[in-house]
């Protein structure tokens, strides 16, 4: 077995998924097909009133429309969804979007397919969260850039230094101090509003 192939099936072991479907044959099926490839399982019927906090997978019955007190549990949570669907209905394929499903399994449920999409699914969530994170990052990223040019325009006007110089200023105090340049520049900025509204100003010059 290849390392890829290898990763994708220790993810599944370390999954804690619940299985939200009747309790009937098809039902206990699924969950001793999960619980063959390793992981935490539990079986809910009918959908319970809130989601488990420990899940990250969750294979849901959607067809028939008792499962939507879960939605907002569901964007909180985040899990990687399997919808389970018996017809493909104008219904069923909102229902689909709906719960953000990451996989999708047809009845009469069969053990072919359930590894497939179980795979698929956590790896689409995985990659959702992924870009997500570089979304905050970048956020961020331009949030400090914009504090930076922020705080350069101040000490511009109020220092009668150049852009260069400012900058080189913000960037010096920051080496300094061990701390980002935009913690220093928005701590410039935030001083400047505080004495503004007292009729100050401030003033900082480079060290001789």
């Amino acid at each position: 077995m290849s390392a890829p192939a290898r990763k994708l099936l220790d993810d599944l072991r370390r999954a804690r998924a619940l299985v939200v479907h009747p309790r009937d044959e098809e039902g206990a099926s699924l969950v001793d097909q999960l619980r063959r490839l390793g992981c935490e399982v539990a079986l809910a019927w009918p959908p319970p009133a809130a989601l488990p906090p420990d899940i990250d997978t969750l294979f849901i019955q959607l067809d028939d429309g008792e499962f939507r007190h879960l939605l907002p549990a569901i964007e909180e949570a985040q899990p990687a969804v399997v919808a389970i669907v018996a017809y493909e209905s104008p219904t069923s394929l909102k229902a689909i979007v709906d719960v953000n499903a990451h996989g999708v399994l047809t009845k009469p449920l069969r053990p072919r397919g359930v590894l497939t999409q179980f795979v698929l699914a956590r790896y689409r969530r995985g990659y959702e969260g992924r870009l997500a994170s570089k979304i905050v990052r970048l956020e961020e990223t331009m949030k400090g850039r914009r504090s930076v040019e922020r705080a350069v325009r101040l000490l511009v006007d109020l220092n009668r230094i150049d852009e260069d110089a400012a900058y080189r200023l913000l960037r010096d105090r920051a080496t300094a101090a061990r701390v980002p340049m935009a913690s220093v520049a928005e701590s410039v900025v935030a001083a400047h509003e505080a004495m503004s509204g007292l009729g100050l100003r401030i003033a900082l010059a480079e060290k001789t």
